[in-house]
């Protein structure tokens, strides 16, 4: 599926000259994934080995397959749908520790019960992990594209700024259409998806990249209302609608106003069904090249989006609370609040789809 009621997108009109389009792209992803390979994965072509594991299913994943081939004209390219598991994993067997393997992959490349990253990073290999790019149709791809340029200014100086104020706060309220949500009691220890792997067990991950998140310490202390523009459906496709509001009390979602499509109301009934309707993650996405004008339908992919996202139900894998544990939790739903501003602490975080600490030294006072 794809999203509902999204706006025209001022993206490149493929019907004018789609050869010379899909050159620009291929010309744009090869010099995003030089940066990638450069600053993030820091990918040694004299000293280290890449595979490129890919599929021809879906334009977008030829697109970047074509990039990868200039980018590393030394790696091996293997056509997963051409392969066998027994020839995949030989190719896994021939790297060493701190060679590279790259997915490129129309849906999610399975061997069985096999869970390819995890062997990967098990092996000590680096990953650059493209995932479900057909759920992007051709209005997408430019959009895609541009969210893997890593901006040298934007990461790594606006991120440990907002991870260093979510992490000494007492208090986050977000502004929404005249509505407010507050968590109080602080949050846990955020965490950063910016590209940057010093000091980490593993060296890369799934892109695009662009984010920080975080949780309440007590998860019980957020309430109040917020409006919600889209979410994620039962395939993890992005679907969008006008905004529709939901009321959150003691972190768990109570009531939902009555233009709430009726898809989430399945959702959220199928979620109750198993454990409760609890919000737990709180992001904030960083990745510019994505918004709700120019959207991704990967849910992966559009949790970059900049602005901020929620996560509804009980999993959640990095931070551990008494009582939900990741094996026995099941859903992590992504949804996506309408945000005017956020205070924290009651100093401005975020207004208009600016992040002020990227802006400024010192924060406006709330009122």
């Amino acid at each position: 599926m794809t999203p509902q009621n999204v706006p025209a997108h001022n993206h490149t009109d493929f019907h004018a000259d789609e050869s010379g389009v899909l050159a620009l792209l291929t010309q744009k992803a090869r010099d995003n994934i030089s940066d990638i390979l450069s600053i993030c994965i820091k990918h040694d072509r004299a000293k280290e080995k890449a595979l490129v594991i890919y599929d021809d299913v879906s334009g977008l994943t030829s697109i970047l397959t074509e990039a990868y081939k200039v980018t590393l004209p030394d790696a091996h390219f293997v056509n997963f749908n051409k392969s066998n598991k027994e020839e995949i994993l030989s190719h896994f067997n021939d790297l060493k520790p701190g060679d590279l393997v790259v997915l490129i992959q129309s849906t999610n490349f399975l061997l069985n019960e096999f869970r390819i990253r995890l062997h990967l990073f098990n092996n000590h290999l680096k990953v650059i992990e493209h995932m479900h790019l057909a759920r992007n149709d051709t209005s997408m791809w430019e959009t895609y594209v541009n969210s893997l340029s890593y901006d040298t200014d934007w990461y790594p100086v606006v991120a440990p700024k907002i991870k260093s104020i979510l992490d000494s706060c007492e208090k986050v309220a977000i502004s929404s259409r005249g509505k407010e949500l507050i968590l109080k009691g602080g949050t846990e220890p955020a965490m950063l998806n910016i590209g940057d792997y010093a000091n980490m067990a593993n060296i890369g991950g799934t892109f695009p990249i662009g984010e920080v998140f975080t949780e309440g310490k007590t998860l019980e202390g957020l309430n109040g209302e917020v409006y919600i523009y889209a979410f994620a459906d039962k395939d993890f496709n992005v679907q969008m609608y006008e905004p529709f509001l939901i009321s959150i009390s003691e972190g768990q979602i109570v009531k939902v106003s009555e233009n709430t499509p009726e898809l989430f109301k399945e959702i959220l009934e199928l979620v109750r069904m198993y454990e409760r309707p609890i919000i737990r993650e709180i992001g904030f996405g960083l990745n510019r090249a994505i918004s709700k004008e120019k959207p991704l339908s990967d849910i992966t992919a559009f949790e970059r989006v900049l602005g901020m996202h929620l996560s509804l139900g009980e999993k959640h894998s990095i931070f551990k609370k008494e009582g939900m544990t990741t094996n026995k939790t099941k859903f992590h739903i992504d949804i996506f609040p309408v945000v005017d501003q956020v205070f924290v602490d009651n100093k401005l975080l975020f207004k208009d789809g600016v992040y002020l600490p990227l802006l400024r030294t010192s924060f406006a006072s709330k009122p």
